[in-house]
């Protein structure tokens, strides 16, 4: 395996293991004590960006396994668009991963604030804004984290 690809799977991991952090902070109370964060305190927003990156990161070690690049601008739209091409379009992996993959592009996203006027308009879907509400979007994040890690480490070692 390139080491390249390797680097992008690591990082992956530490992205995982990044959100599985926030989300075990955000709900143990003795963790948030040692740290001395409020006891309301919550990264369930920080959970749901890492479980992008995440995926994201995936996408690009499986585009490098097959020599595929992309680069800025708009890097991750054209990562997301060659890992279609490339990975579902050509049948080599279930169409489930990309529609995580747009999942947690559309929640990073919101979170971050890029298209949240476009999605008050569209109407995709709402977000509250009590940290508290993003608890089951950033649960969830991290499953598909998981899996799409899981299924991009048993594709790249065959």
């Amino acid at each position: 395996m390139d080491s390249r690809v390797e680097v992008y799977l690591r990082r992956a991991r530490t992205e995982v293991d990044s959100a599985i952090i926030l989300f075990e902070t955000s709900n143990k109370a003795e963790v948030k004590t040692i740290f001395n964060l409020d006891e309301g305190a919550t990264f369930f927003s920080g959970v749901i960006s890492h479980a992008y990156y995440a995926i994201f990161y995936c996408a690009k070690a499986m585009l490098l396994s097959k020599g595929i690049e992309a680069l800025p601008p708009e890097v991750h739209k054209r990562t997301y668009e060659a890992f279609k091409k490339a990975f579902i379009d050509s049948g080599l992996l279930d169409a489930r991963l990309l529609m995580i993959y747009k999942e947690l592009i559309v929640r990073a996203e919101v979170l971050l604030g890029a298209y949240r006027e476009e999605k008050r308009k569209r109407g995709m879907f709402t977000y509250n804004t009590i940290p508290q509400a993003n608890k089951p979007p950033a649960e969830e994040s991290i499953g598909h984290a998981k899996m799409f890690l899981k299924h991009c480490n048993a594709f790249l070692s065959n």
